[in-house]
């Protein structure tokens, strides 16, 4: 029998399980690369990804990759995600967020509530079907964080959106959670 998938997991198979070649899709959180890569799979040649980071270290690292890869269709910003609209105009399809810090980097730079709210507010209104957003608490202002997200998503319309909250509740140290936003299918009338 396998084990529950753990947060990280369970954002991909959503994304998978909805994002298609051609599409286009956004990083908010590049950190390594690892979902910038993940989503130019689900995405393909024909496909798109924005990501953004504010650490140029972070940048580097995914540009090293993608470099790696030879990918053509990623195009990254050492911008803020609460900046995404003014660097992404097109319909996106997916977004992912990865809350906290970037791994091997300065631990004191973390997300924070009021641009990830301005960013997930501003990739609603680019029409994105799917968003995952998996948050890291564990660290100082992560709880501030995890609780402004989780209020803002029980605020959109249930009429408009279907929001999940999935995690292990028994684990200590604070364990990563998932937080997924879909948009519902427009209703025939």
């Amino acid at each position: 029998m396998a084990a529950f998938p753990r947060a990280l997991t369970m954002a991909h198979q959503l994304i998978r399980e909805r994002l298609e070649k051609g599409d286009s899709a956004i990083d908010a959180t590049v950190g390594n690369g690892h979902d910038t890569l993940f989503l130019e799979s689900c995405v393909g040649e024909t496909g798109h990804v924005f990501g953004f980071d504010i650490q140029p270290e972070a940048i580097e690292a995914a540009t090293k990759r993608i470099a790696e890869a030879g990918l053509e269709n990623v195009t990254l910003s050492t911008e803020s995600h609460a900046d995404v609209a003014g660097h992404v105009s097109a319909p996106v399809k997916a977004a992912m967020f990865n809350l906290g810090y970037f791994p091997g980097g300065d631990k004191s730079i973390i997300t924070r509530k009021s641009s990830t709210i301005a960013a997930l507010k501003s990739i609603c209104d680019l029409g994105a079907k799917i968003i995952t957003i998996v948050v890291y608490h564990g660290h100082e202002g992560g709880d501030d964080e995890a609780s402004a997200v989780i209020a803002w998503a029980e605020s959109l319309d249930q009429t408009e959106f279907s929001v999940i909250r999935y995690g292990f509740i028994n684990q200590r140290n604070a364990p990563p959670f998932l937080v997924a936003i879909e948009r519902k299918a427009a209703r025939k009338t």
